[in-house]
């Protein structure tokens, strides 16, 4: 049996401000870098060993791995990042405070924009300053490849693909392996995992800063999954 643990970041500046961040480089709140720490500290008193480890190329989900190996006092786990591990891309949302958004475009909207499963947001332009073709993050990425919004669907489309090729086959190695993401880039892959429906897969939550564990049969399929608690 193969264990897999995916861990959501730590509440970022933008969550405790409720906006919507997607790919927007923020950092975690003193709150986010309490919930890392914990992570790493339940990681560790459960006896928790990884080989590898993967996240994105966004600093709350970076920092929140590099937490977590600090309090589990592991050394020399190899991090993989990959864009694709990144957030869903709120378009031309992301910067904008949730509240004021349900007012100016009504909740019914942004419930869609936010919930509907193939339904994305307004659309960002290329000449935007938050087009991700500006940031040197993403230099090495065909700019075609780069989002100017994402629906969940979206962001499952462009996970899955780096999962099936770049994690699965460690996996099959019986490597021990962490995903440290963002809400929903772990829903996509949970989807994915458990079979979810498209209908009950924008009901999902994933709490940040709990660590969420997968007991993987030798094809890959859940034997059983739990969060972790104190």
């Amino acid at each position: 049996m193969t264990v897999l643990v995916l861990l959501r970041h730590g509440e970022s500046i933008w969550n405790k401000e409720n906006r919507f961040t997607g790919w927007t480089d923020v950092d975690l709140s003193p709150k986010g870098v309490d919930e890392a720490r914990q992570a790493g500290v339940i990681l560790r008193n459960k006896g928790f060993i990884f080989d590898l480890a993967f996240t994105s190329v966004l600093i709350r989900a970076e920092r929140t791995l590099e937490i977590v190996l600090d309090e589990m006092n592991l050394k020399g786990v190899e991090i993989f990042k990959s864009w694709r591990l990144n957030e869903r891309h709120y378009g031309a949302l992301q910067g904008l405070n949730k509240a004021e958004t349900a007012k100016r475009y009504g909740e019914e909207q942004v419930a869609i924009w936010r919930r509907a499963y193939a339904v994305p947001p307004p659309a960002l332009t290329k000449d935007d300053d938050r087009f991700p073709g500006y940031d040197l993050l993403y230099k090495d990425v065909n700019r075609n490849d780069l989002p100017l919004g994402e629906s969940l669907k979206d962001t499952v489309d462009r996970f899955l693909p780096y999962w099936q090729d770049s994690i699965e086959p460690y996996l099959r190695k019986q490597k021990r392996i962490i995903i440290v993401a963002h809400g929903n880039t772990l829903r996509a892959l949970v989807k994915y995992l458990d079979g979810v429906s498209e209908e009950d897969i924008v009901k999902l939550d994933i709490p940040t800063g709990v660590p969420l564990v997968y007991e993987l049969d030798d094809a890959l399929k859940p034997v059983k999954s739990y969060y972790l608690e104190k």
